[in-house]
């Protein structure tokens, strides 16, 4: 495991408590005191802040708009991304079990690393602190956003298109959740009234799945 001295260098901040950092970098595998609880906390403070970032420069988009746009910018994939980009897999601290699976490169650890970070980064050097380092981290996505047009998500082009027909609202419902903890799958099946058969598709998360189902069927109805 590299030196958390060369980290602080790449994320140009010296922590004042060297003990948050490392509990950052640290997953629930290798030690009781793992970063489950920064994660949450960096987790709140990313979306607040990039929420409050997108509000500012896009003036007129709406709540939908927004969210989607937020969507773009924080998710496991992203913040995957922003990771790798800091080597996090490098610093990582993981229990024998996860080193040997490769924990230092799944998605789903290094994205929570990174949120635990920032909530590191929050803990020792306050709000403003925070703030600045993720302006400067998601600067080039949100300039990306600025060129890019709004497109409404699955979900809401069905929810759409089913008023559009006066037809009820969908229902999306988990059937059931497969594999570990931090690896979690969640099957969703997708009932829309005069369907016969429900869909079902799967996802990292409820609403990836959800996205996926609607998907489908949107799919199925240009056919």
């Amino acid at each position: 495991m590299k030196s958390i001295s060369s980290l602080q260098k790449q994320i140009q901040y010296s922590f004042e408590n060297q003990k948050l950092l490392l509990q950052a970098l640290t997953h629930k595998s290798a030690n009781s005191k793992h970063n489950e609880r920064l994660e949450y906390l960096g987790d709140a403070i990313l979306n607040f802040i990039i929420a409050d970032l997108l509000y500012l420069r896009f003036p007129h988009a709406k709540e939908g708009e927004l969210t989607r746009r937020r969507a773009n910018l924080v998710n496991g994939r992203a913040l995957g991304e922003k990771a790798r980009h800091f080597d996090l897999g490098e610093y990582l601290q993981l229990g024998t079990g996860e080193k040997l699976s490769g924990g230092f490169r799944r998605e789903s650890i290094l994205a929570n690393c990174f949120e635990a970070i920032l909530g590191a980064l929050y803990l020792d050097g306050g709000y403003l602190v925070c703030r600045e380092k993720i302006e400067i981290w998601f600067a080039d996505d949100i300039e990306n956003e600025l060129k890019t047009a709004p497109e409404k998500d699955a979900k809401t082009v069905l929810q759409e298109w089913l008023q559009a027909q006066q037809k009820s609202l969908p229902v999306y419902q988990v059937i059931n959740i497969e594999g570990p903890q931090h690896e979690q799958i969640f099957n969703v099946q997708l009932c829309v009234e005069g369907l016969d058969n429900p869909i079902v598709a799967s996802g990292e998360s409820r609403r990836i799945a959800e996205q996926r189902a609607a998907k489908i069927f949107l799919e199925q109805v240009k056919k």
